[in-house]
């Protein structure tokens, strides 16, 4: 089948039997058939190579394909592939434990899962079996998930109402705003969860001081501080966890995306002991996955996070990072599509002025040999989020590709009005 015919035959499936609406999204973006990938490029049906600055919205923080962590896995295949679930599974072990050693504060314990959006439905079943309270209290804008739990406290009513009644007891306040979040949390409150960077909210940073003023309200009322970090953990934000440089512990913290080295699905609920304690001491099966935690997923986790530290990834994230924020920045002026550039290490979020101009230079990017993506709960904005393996090199060219993109969607927009 050649090329071509691939590409129709693909989107035609997707028409038919996937997502019809999907399929004209993409259709109009300019996406063909991705056949196969390697470090920071993806390669489509006709052999065009692409630089992939949306990491799979964070889950190839390692690139693709890479080889540590391909090479541990094939021997996992060969030993092991999934959990017989009656005996100990040696890789869960040696990864949950691998992981108290490194995050921070008191978090012990690792309840494993499949996905993000499982991670963050076991840290609210564990938040209100821990508490016995009903209320959950997250931010606008905030994105956990479409499950109908996560789904619940994500702060888009797009995605939201379709499907109401949701889970009872959320509530929203603004993200970054501790007067209103302290309000909110209250004797009921059972968790506030929120994320220190907000991806699909359109990459906004905690500002300084809010998650510290968040843990000191939650430990005055009893109320358990769940942390989302399913899009910043893993180095992306220039350190392994982003909570380490607000100094701020959580009771509850959800690792999920690049957890898998890019090559494994893995979900990853962390707890204190006080936690454990009163979610699985008189049942310690009271919540289960029959795929979470097994020895694939669990051996390219630690693969995963001997890479990060044997390759220095936080460091580059957070060099690279600055490096491309420093640059776009030269985009943001009076009369620019441009209006603002922001992020922390590798995840980056460009804001346009006006609707619709994301997608348009997505477009653009595109035709170029670029990917990247908007943010869903804010569609203004476009986010870079390349892999943490990405060489200055590659970084200098995703800048120059973008100011063309900008500079010819600016062209048309002008055209059109």
């Amino acid at each position: 089948m050649d090329a071509e015919a691939l590409r129709e035959r693909v989107i035609g499936q997707y028409s038919d039997y996937v997502n019809p609406g999907l399929a004209r999204l993409m259709g109009f973006a300019g996406f063909g058939v991705e056949t196969r990938a390697e470090g920071c490029h993806i390669y489509d049906q006709d052999g065009r190579k692409y630089l992939d600055c949306l990491g799979g919205y964070g889950v190839f923080a390692l690139g693709h394909r890479h080889p540590k962590v391909i090479e541990v896995v094939k021997k996992q295949l060969d030993t092991m592939p999934l959990s017989g679930k009656t005996f100990f599974n040696q890789a869960q072990g040696a990864l949950a434990e691998r992981l108290a050693s490194l995050a921070p504060g008191d978090l012990t314990y690792t309840f494993f899962s499949n996905s993000g959006a499982e991670a963050v439905e076991a840290a609210l079943k564990f938040a209100k079996m821990a508490t016995r309270r009903p209320k959950i209290v997250a931010t606008e804008g905030g994105y956990h998930g479409k499950t109908l739990g996560a789904l619940s406290v994500t702060g888009r009513e797009k995605y939201r109402k379709p499907f109401e009644p949701l889970m009872p007891g959320a509530s929203f306040v603004p993200f970054g705003d501790p007067v209103e979040a302290v309000t909110a949390i209250d004797g009921q409150t059972a968790c506030m969860i929120v994320e220190v960077v907000q991806g699909e909210g359109g990459v906004h940073v905690a500002p300084p001081g809010y998650l510290k003023a968040v843990r000191k309200h939650c430990d005055a009322v009893g109320a358990l501080l769940v942390i989302d970090e399913v899009q910043t953990g893993m180095g992306r934000t220039g350190d392994l966890f982003a909570t380490t440089r607000e100094e701020v512990n959580a009771d509850i913290l959800i690792l999920a995306k690049a957890l898998g080295g890019g090559v494994m699905p893995i979900g990853a609920t962390m707890g204190t002991h006080e936690v454990w304690d009163k979610v699985f001491g008189d049942n310690p099966l009271i919540h289960t996955s029959t795929f979470g935690g097994n020895p694939l997923a669990c051996a390219a986790g630690l693969a995963t996070l001997d890479v990060i530290e044997s390759e220095g990834l936080t460091d580059k994230a957070r060099t690279i990072g600055g490096f491309i924020m420093d640059n776009l920045r030269s985009l943001v002026s009076p009369g620019s599509l441009v209006k603002e550039v922001r992020g922390r290490g590798l995840l980056i979020g460009v804001e346009f002025a006006i609707d619709d101009v994301g997608e348009l230079v997505i477009a653009q990017l595109v035709k170029r040999g670029m990917i990247a993506a908007y943010t869903l709960n804010n569609p203004r904005v476009i986010r870079i989020e390349p892999p943490l393996v990405i060489s200055k090199e590659q970084a200098v060219w995703a800048c120059e590709t973008f100011y063309e993109a900008v500079a010819e969607t600016e062209a048309l927009v002008s055209a059109l009005t």
